[in-house]
C-alpha cells in the first residue's frame, strides 16, 4: 500500500474513531477505540499505538496529550536514522507519528508470563543506548515497558524522552534487579508471576523515585 493510502486510511478511518484519555498525568493514556479496520496495540504517557491488517509492518501512534512532545520525538527518531536497536520513522502528520513496526514482547510482560529474558537482551539495549549517546541524544525513561525482545534479541520501543537532560536510572536500575534477582532466582525455572504483583512493583518504584527527588 502506498504511503498516500495509508495516510488517508489514518486520517479518515482512524483519528475520527478513537478517543485519547487519562486519569493521571502519571498513568498511561486510555485509549477508547471504536474502528473497525483499526486494532489498538498499546499506550503510553503520551500516545495510543495502532495497526492496520492492510499494513502490518507499520504502527501508528497517536498522540492523546502534550502534542508539543510529538514534534521532539520527531527530531529523536531523525537523530537516530536507521539503527537495528529501534523504529524508523515514516511519515508524520499533524497528531500522529507512522513508524516501523517492532515485534516481541515486553519485558514487564515477559515477567509476568513466565518467558526466559536472555542476557543476550540486556546486551542489546545496552548497545541501543549507548549508540543514542553517540549522536547526542540522552536516553531517558527507557524501562521494562519499553522495552521488547524477539527472538532473543532486545530492542527499544519508545524515544520519546530521549530529547531530555539529565541523568535516569530506571534502566540501570532495572539491569541491578535482573543482575541481582532475577537472573539467579527466576530465570532458570520462571514462573508466571501475577500481573497486579509486577504492577505494583512498577508502581512502588516509581512512588519511591518521586519522593527520593
Amino acid at each position: 500500500m502506498k504511503i498516500d493510502t495509508y495516510i488517508n486510511l489514518i486520517e479518515k478511518e482512524l483519528l475520527p474513531q478513537i478517543h485519547l484519555s487519562t486519569n493521571s498525568p502519571f498513568d498511561p493514556i486510555i485509549v477508547n477505540n471504536r474502528s473497525k479496520s483499526w486494532k489498538t496495540i498499546g499506550s503510553g504517557n503520551y500516545a495510543g499505538v495502532f495497526s492496520h491488517d492492510s499494513h502490518p509492518e507499520r504502527v501508528v501512534k497517536v498522540y492523546g496529550r502534550s502534542p508539543e512532545e510529538l514534534k521532539k520525538e520527531i527530531e529523536v527518531y531523525k537523530t537516530l536514522g536507521n539503527h537495528g536497536s529501534y523504529s524508523r520513522l515514516i511519515e508524520y502528520g499533524e497528531t500522529y507519528l507512522v513508524l516501523k513496526k517492532l515485534k516481541g514482547v515486553t519485558l514487564f510482560d515477559a515477567v509476568v508470563n513466565g518467558i526466559q529474558i536472555p542476557r543476550s537482551v540486556i546486551e542489546d539495549i545496552d548497545q541501543g543506548l549507548e549508540y543514542a549517546r553517540s549522536v547526542g541524544l540522552n536516553p531517558y525513561d527507557v524501562h521494562g515497558k519499553n522495552v521488547v525482545m524477539f527472538e532473543g534479541r532486545g530492542y527499544i520501543v519508545d524515544v520519546s524522552d530521549f530529547y531530555k537532560e539529565g541523568y535516569c536510572r530506571k534502566w540501570d536500575d532495572l539491569k541491578k534487579a535482573y543482575n541481582k534477582i532475577y537472573k539467579p532466582f527466576l530465570y532458570k525455572y520462571h514462573p508466571t508471576i501475577p500481573f497486579f504483583l509486577v504492577d505494583l512493583i512498577r508502581k512502588g518504584y516509581r512512588l519511591y523515585r518521586r519522593l527520593k527527588k
